[in-house]
């Protein structure tokens, strides 16, 4: 079972005042302490050394990368040979507005489509180049988020995706939907679940992205209404062989009391073997 941990489910994240950050030894060590054996980078800086994660017995298997596609007149850049120095293998592009944080979005004209959906093929094939894979994650608060848009990457270009399963339910798309019909072009699995009905007050436009992370939109795996079994089922299907990455976003505001975040990625690392070993058998 190829299941890897995020520093996100521990409260670490990219955007600016997100909450309390949790030190790199603190969150890696409690990685391994529920069984996993891989990780995301994190945000820029959060891993001081790879030497850490050598100690530890864990190995860097990809990162998350806002990168602004949309612009014609930018020239979207990612840092590729950060990922080969690491031994990794996945590069998780997002389609970044250009803003801090996921509370909104422009909308995009048919110019910005166009550069959007360039500039991924461009940067799958220079991932190509160096051994790696890349991916398009669509993400709440970024330019690939609703069903339509989603359906348009995958008419319009060449790239793989990522399957979160909680970003794509909060942006509208029924995530066993998609991989059933679309499987073939799924190549990672950042594992989430969610609350439907915070997930609707952010669809309608009631409340805010981060505002809904804080309220405890996404759960441990199980807690949600995310058909994880059906999910499994239709990857199977597909030969899926690719990592399942455990995310639970959550914002600290403070130290945490008692276990803290470890409490729910145990629990999700748990339930995802079980549903793992039973589709195994099947």
């Amino acid at each position: 079972m190829r299941i890897a941990g995020a520093p996100i489910s521990w409260g670490v994240c990219e955007v600016p005042g997100w909450g309390y950050q949790l030190p790199a030894d603190r969150v890696l060590r409690e990685m391994r302490e529920v069984g996993l054996t891989a990780t995301e980078f994190g945000p820029d800086g959060f891993l001081p050394t790879d030497e850490i994660l050598r100690d530890l017995g864990l190995s860097a298997i990809g990162g998350f990368v806002p990168v602004i596609l949309h612009d014609p007149g930018h020239e979207p850049a990612v840092d590729f040979e950060r990922f080969v120095a690491a031994g990794a293998d996945t590069v998780v592009l997002a389609a970044a507005t250009g803003q801090d944080g996921y509370d909104s979005r422009p909308v995009l004209d048919a110019r910005g489509w166009q550069s959007l959906l360039t500039n991924l093929d461009k940067l799958a094939a220079a991932a190509r180049e160096r051994g790696l894979r890349a991916v398009l994650h669509p993400h709440v608060g970024t330019m690939v988020e609703q069903t339509a848009e989603v359906e348009r990457v995958l008419d319009g270009c060449g790239i793989g995706l990522c399957l979160d399963t909680g970003h794509l339910l909060i942006g509208g798309t029924d995530p066993v939907v998609l991989a059933q019909r679309a499987g073939d072009r799924i190549a990672h699995v950042h594992a989430k679940d969610v609350d439907d009905s915070v997930a609707a007050e952010v669809r309608a436009g009631r409340l805010g992205y981060t505002e809904a992370v804080g309220a405890g939109m996404y759960k441990p795996i199980g807690d949600g209404d995310v058909d994880f079994a059906a999910v499994a089922a239709a990857l199977q299907r597909h030969d899926y062989d690719g990592w399942w990455v455990l995310e639970q976003d959550t914002i600290l505001t403070g130290e945490p009391a008692g276990e803290g975040p470890i409490a729910d990625v145990r629990l999700s690392a748990g339930r995802l073997r079980e549903i793992l070993a039973a589709q195994a058998k099947r």
